[in-house]
């Protein structure tokens, strides 16, 4: 197809967040002028930028990383100088103290204490060698990677805040995207040194617009209409016009007047649920059911104005203890120093999880206020009378729910959308994944691919880096191949490899942890001769003894004999998973060559 015959096109976008924002823009690099309807009164969705009194508020925080180059290209195309390069420092308040985080050993140790360290460092040794051999679970996936323990302390109560489930309710998909490849042994690793490859979830800088994520979205709405396009706000669609599987139009209601719009292509951004609600002859009743169940977490901001120069050097702190209902707070000045046009002032973003008509959602606007003001000086990061002012900004449909259900729902909504044949649903509501930024806009990219090209790009896919498995393919049948893997996957994990370094760091500073505080122990109880038993241990190890001094000594040397026995262990238990499975693959590909012979 030739640009002439593209510029012919009629594509309709519903919605004018990053998703639908980038396949227009895309769309109009082939000369064709697509009508973008958004129902709001500003671009951007989730990533749009509120404004007030001159306090630009960022909706829930967007860095601006990404590995898609394509992407980063369009980023940086359209901001250039007002990209700005911006450091990044965030906390996890917990339990009255505030941790760094990533997790740096003094601070941990200050804040959690040595007993409760201890227990920490036993219960990730504990469910290293005995773990959830299924992660169906949220819970199983992270006490696998970091012990029960420590997902009772960091993690349990903010991911319960925010989903407003249990953590055993949350199906594993969402972990994985959000938090993947990060696990004990690399955040301990990350307090020591750089890695080469860094863990996203540990990222040290972003990039950020000078003036909050909106300022692209009105470049791109800019650069859409000055090239032909149409970017309708305050439109809502209320019904889809379809004829079997092909969409005929969109009816859109603004300041009560109702329009139908007839195109060739249409691709969508909206809530894949609303999407379905609004077909005009219906959906079979199983799909709209389907539909039905899948549910969305919400969140409001209360944007707080505060007569401060610096009140706290983060760009949010993480907040999760259960005596206050704010999840997350935001210091947008510590963003871009731009989104505050008084410097002698602070502007905060207390973010509230909840779901649409309950107590939080509901409540006015007021009242919210003064609970983000008694809240923010509960946690000890600005007074209350140096509050001057706020306001609240409401979050609908923020995120896609990963509850027990969804994904059985989601393949009959995803199965029955399949089934047209002009019509795409795109970003993170229109997919119900919790995608990134970078993500639901290279959905939109790939839409239009296409669209305008021909291509058949899985749309459902993308997502974050996927993780493929390196796999050696020799001249043997297919299922001597298949039995050895599904048998190997099995033992991997019953029995998963052990990271030999990790294990022995974890043991080495359980044990001189215990060998310190038994010396020490022995120390304060005092007596004629203290601890005549432990005193026999000056024979192994030189030097030592029941002493203040000697525990620090005790100390090392407990932590010097874990590493070494803990090495060991691991060395030799995944020497021996290894040569189990080696056993297997034999034995399996010795009777395949026998049901060769018998087959001849």
């Amino acid at each position: 197809m030739n640009t002439e015959d593209r510029s012919d096109k009629r594509v309709v976008i519903v919605g004018a967040g990053p998703a639908g924002l980038s396949a227009a823009y895309e769309l109009t690099k082939f000369n064709i002028r697509p009508v973008v309807i958004e129902k709001y009164d500003k671009v951007g969705g989730l990533a749009r930028t509120e404004s007030y009194k001159g306090f630009h508020f960022d909706i829930g925080g967007h860095r601006f990383f990404t590995k898609v180059q394509e992407v980063d290209k369009i980023w940086h195309d359209l901001l250039k100088d007002d990209f700005l390069r911006r450091p990044r420092l965030s906390r996890i308040y917990y339990n009255g103290r505030f941790f760094d985080y990533p997790l740096k050993p003094l601070n941990a140790f200050r804040g959690l204490g040595i007993f409760e360290s201890s227990l920490i460092i036993g219960s990730y040794i504990r469910w290293q060698v005995f773990p959830y051999p299924r992660e169906e679970t949220f819970e199983e996936w992270v006490t696998n990677r970091f012990g029960k323990r420590l997902f009772l302390t960091f993690f349990k109560t903010y991911t319960e805040k925010v989903w407003g489930i249990p953590c055993s309710e949350l199906k594993s998909e969402w972990a994985t995207q959000r938090i993947k490849d990060l696990s004990l042994k690399t955040a301990v690793l990350s307090m020591f040194i750089k890695p080469q490859n860094k863990i996203k979830t540990l990222i040290e800088a972003f990039d950020y617009p000078r003036l909050g994520p909106g300022m692209m979205w009105n470049i791109v709405k800019d650069r859409i209409e000055s090239r032909g396009g149409v970017v309708r706000l305050n439109s809502d669609v209320t019904r889809i016009c379809r004829r079997g599987n092909h969409i005929e139009s969109v009816v859109l209601s603004n300041n009560g007047h109702s329009e139908a719009i007839v195109a060739d292509e249409f691709i969508s951004s909206m809530p894949v649920t609303e999407f379905i609600e609004k077909l005009d002859p219906p959906c079979p009743a199983n799909v709209l059911q389907a539909a039905r169940q899948l549910n969305y977490r919400d969140f409001l901001t209360v944007c707080l104005i505060v007569n401060k120069e610096h009140l706290f050097p983060d760009n949010w702190i993480y907040i999760h203890d259960p005596e206050v209902k704010v999840g997350r707070i935001q210091n947008f000045k510590n963003w871009s120093p731009f989104m505050v046009p008084d410097s002698t002032k602070t502007s905060l973003g207390l973010e509230y999880f909840c779901t649409e008509g309950d107590d939080l959602w509901i409540m006015p606007d007021a009242d919210l206020i003064e609970l983000a003001k008694t809240e923010v000086e509960k946690i000890g990061l600005a007074s209350r009378a140096d509050i001057e002012d706020g306001c609240v900004v409401r979050a609908p449909k923020a995120y896609p729910m990963y509850d027990s259900g969804y994904r059985d729902h989601l393949e009959t909504v995803k199965q029955f959308t399949a089934g047209f044949d002009n019509f795409q649903t795109i970003g993170r509501n229109g997919l119900h994944r919790y995608n990134n930024q970078d993500h639901a806009m290279l959905t939109g990219l790939l839409a239009v691919k296409n669209a305008v090209a021909g291509d058949t790009n899985d749309l459902w896919s993308v997502n974050t880096d996927q993780e493929y498995l390196e796999e050696i393919r020799g001249e043997m049948p297919g299922d001597m191949e298949e039995v050895s893997q599904v048998l190997e996957g099995a033992i991997a994990r019953v029995f998963p490899k052990l990271d030999r370094v990790a294990f022995g760091v974890s043991l080495g500073a359980t044990a001189g942890v215990l060998f310190f505080l038994a010396t020490i122990a022995l120390v304060v109880r005092g007596g004629d001769v203290i601890g005549p038993n432990l005193q026999l241990l000056r024979e192994y190890f030189p030097g030592y003894s029941v002493t203040v001094a000697g525990s620090f000594l005790g100390m090392l040397y407990g932590f010097f004999s874990g590493f070494v026995g803990g090495w060991s262990f691991a060395f030799l238990r995944n020497g021996s998973m290894f040569l189990t499975m080696a056993l297997i693959h034999r034995r399996a590909e010795w009777k395949l060559i026998q049901d060769l012979f018998r087959y001849f």
